[in-house]
């Protein structure tokens, strides 16, 4: 395997919405450059890019995948990414390690939503784009309106930057070439070959004029922006082709310009043209400006058992850079860690800066532990390809760390820095998962721990209300996807069920009670004696004890009891068994005796005062309130409303993006347990959704008294 320079190398992240066929165009660009013998298909489970069982069982990509590609003198690092809206955070971290992306548009459909949702997430990361319209073999490319209602679409979305620099030949036999709009060259392709063009130059004759507009519309786009070449153009009518193919490299990098191919991935046309334009015209890592870096700052402990510490960046250091280069320390970041049978826990990253050597030793920055890089690889999906080392900007694999995970930095001692991943989104669905059997307990949390690993959107714990097991994802496929590789990976069955909603209650109204425990069997007696007076606190106010009493009606000692009365037999609830917040209770009276009080039996009379103040207080019952944030194509806005309408939503606001209509709304938990599954089949999948824990608001009078009627009253202790 060549040894590649960062100039020598491209790093691309091929993005878009699902079933546009990124995995099948990367297949077929593997094929085209002689890296696979055939070409892998997505149907079959031989696309190099899709090798995870439950990817070949639902037909779609689920997690990033890299694959490479040796072209010409340079290499291609192509990642592939979902394309299914629960699943864009792994396309989102898929950005980090490259310097450009391919934004993969199906040419039936158009720009979609999630097509929309990456475009920002690149432009957020300041990522150049290149838009690649995919299955132009298809009947109905061009999506009914032909292709310049296509390219109209995107200008609209995207504006007038996103320019053609190929035009598609078809003709009765279908798609089989295209015209480079640089050169003025012609490539003609057998449909379902290997990818290889022939170069004719000569454009056919019906096309010519088209392309003649086409070629001053882009010369007149590049130019603009640059003095020299208006001058240039100005002087001559054009600019030569080299100074074009120079001006054009600058604007995709600088982000000016987002250039437009064609190809079709199934039938493999266009594939080494868009390899030839990712060479010449993709920027090189060495290009790159240089990553954003803090120092990292020793904070805690891993975990309670000796573990290795974790580091986070120091604040006083931020502005700090690191250039991506051979001269620069050794610095590498990991963006993705994968679990394989064979192979155990296998590490992804990018060489940030400096020269990673086979069996080198670096420290983990963020760890601060040590490890070694044996067998060094680059990954063709799924199979590892061991090489010596790697250059700066280069992407690479290494197998079995022993605590590295991702988004650790590591590299050279002393130079330590730390690069950050982004933040992910928050968890969307929120599942209770219990074990079938005893020997499947004893597997759930380390097997959802490893899985964990791998998906940084998992999150796995005990619920202290309701003390059921949840695990959360990004909505009801990905939790299934978790369960499903918890049955075939590590043997661990599981059931999911709706998570209870944490429920609480609280009280309307000021009141107070008395409660009094008196106990005599002989010897010393019981006695407590206390009044207390409840107070309703504004939302989220918890709980709050004073004492008001004096001239030692209750001695000091037994005041902490009485409040220890109230606080037990709060969490115990009311009305349903559900906690009880937002309340302040109040001792301001009471009374004693020298031998038989003692702290138990405050403690009971706290108990009865405060079951004596619920019954006038207006016990009412709480639900949780979740933030939601709804994203989907505008025709499906009126939908949603209503939808949102009918579960006792308030919506707060609309918000156009593009084609996309963003609603905030408010909506009780309870109304959102199983809205992922609907919101998919209102919006044909093209919807995706957002939410977290915002207030508790009471629960109406009609709603509340269904709940109640279904739920039991707590069952009150013996008094002692």
């Amino acid at each position: 395997m060549k040894t590649y320079q960062g100039s020598e190398i491209r790093n691309v992240a091929v993005v878009g919405h699902a079933h546009s066929g990124k995995s099948t165009l990367i297949s077929a660009l593997l094929h085209a450059a002689k890296m696979t013998p055939t070409q892998g298909r997505v149907e079959d489970g031989s696309a190099v890019t899709v090798y995870d069982d439950e990817e070949i069982a639902r037909g779609t990509t689920m997690q990033n995948a890299v694959a490479f590609a040796e072209w010409q003198g340079v290499k291609i690092n192509l990642v592939d990414t979902p394309g299914f809206h629960m699943f864009t955070h792994e396309a989102r971290a898929a950005l980090l390690p490259v310097e450009a992306a391919a934004v993969v548009v199906n040419a039936q459909n158009g720009a979609e939503a999630v097509t929309e949702r990456v475009w920002r997430y690149a432009e957020e990361a300041n990522v150049p784009r290149i838009v690649v319209i995919n299955q132009m073999d298809h009947p109905k490319a061009g999506g009914g309106g032909g292709l310049s209602a296509l390219i109209d679409d995107l200008h609209e979305r995207w504006g007038r930057n996103c320019v053609p620099v190929q035009m598609p030949i078809s003709d009765a036999g279908g798609f089989h070439g295209v015209v480079d709009l640089v050169t003025m060259e012609a490539f003609y392709y057998t449909p379902g070959g290997d990818g290889r063009g022939k170069i004719t130059g000569e454009i056919p004759a019906s096309l010519v004029a088209q392309a003649k507009a086409a070629h001053e519309a882009l010369v007149e786009l590049v130019a603009e922006g640059k003095d020299e070449l208006m001058e240039e153009y100005f002087a001559e009518g054009t600019i030569p082709e080299q100074h074009l193919i120079t001006a054009l490299h600058e604007a995709i990098r600088e982000d000016r310009i987002f250039p437009v191919l064609f190809t079709s991935g199934l039938a493999n046309v266009a594939t080494d043209h868009l390899l030839d334009f990712l060479k010449v015209y993709a920027p090189s890592p060495v290009e790159r400006a240089p990553i954003p870096v803090v120092t990292p700052t020793l904070v805690a402990a891993a975990n309670g058992n000796g573990g290795a510490a974790i580091a986070t960046g120091d604040a006083s250091t931020a502005g700090a850079t690191r250039k991506i280069s051979d001269t620069e320390p050794a610095g590498l970041i990991v963006f993705k860690t994968m679990t394989d049978p064979f192979a155990g826990r296998i590490s992804f990253f990018k060489v940030i800066s400096g020269v990673i050597k086979n069996d080198v030793t670096v420290e983990n920055y963020t760890r601060r532990g040590q490890e070694r890089l044996s067998h060094l690889s680059i990954m063709q999906g799924r199979k590892a390809v061991e090489v010596l080392e790697l250059h700066a900007g280069d992407l690479g694999a290494v197998a079995k760390l022993r605590e590295t995970l991702t988004g650790d930095t590591l590299g050279a001692k002393g130079a330590d820095i730390q690069v950050e991943l982004g933040k992910l989104p928050e968890p969307a669905m929120t599942y209770a998962i219990e074990p079938k059997s005893r020997a499947d307990e004893d597997k759930l949390a380390p097997a959802i721990h490893k899985l964990m690993e791998e998906d940084l959107l998992i999150r796995f714990f005990r619920d202290p209300m309701t003390n059921e097991f949840l695990i959360a994802g990004a909505g009801q496929p990905h939790i299934e996807t978790i369960v499903s590789r918890l049955k075939k990976r590590y043997h661990a069955e599981v059931t999911l069920k709706a998570p209870k909603v944490p429920y609480r209650e609280s009280i309307r109204a000021k009141t107070e009670g008395h409660g009094r425990h008196k106990k005599q069997s002989g010897g010393h007696g019981q006695f407590g004696d206390c009044k207390i007076r409840l107070e309703p606190m504004p939302r989220g106010g918890g709980f709050e004890f004073a004492s008001e009493v004096f001239g030692g009606a209750i001695p000091r000692n037994f005041i902490p009891a009485i409040e220890k009365g109230i606080v037990e037999t709060a969490a115990r609830g009311y009305l349903a068994g559900y906690p009880v917040v937002d309340f302040k209770a109040v001792v301001y009276d009471g009374s004693y005796h020298d031998v038989d009080s003692n702290e138990m039996s405050f403690k009971m009379a706290g108990r009865l005062a405060f079951r004596k103040c619920m019954e006038t207080a207006k016990p009412c019952l709480l639900e949780p309130i979740m933030k939601v944030e709804i994203e989907a194509p505008d025709e499906f806005a009126g939908t949603l409303m209503g939808d949102l309408n009918s579960r006792r939503g308030r919506v707060g606001g609309m918000e156009s993006k593009g084609r996309t209509t963003v609603i905030n709304a408010q909506v009780p938990m309870a109304e959102m347990l199983t809205y992922g599954t609907l919101l998919t089949s209102m919006t044909q999948g093209k919807g995706s959704y957002r939410m977290e824990m915002d207030h508790y608001d009471i629960v109406p009078q009609l709603v509340a008294e269904k709940i109640l009627a279904n739920a039991k009253r707590p069952v009150e202790e013996e008094e002692e």
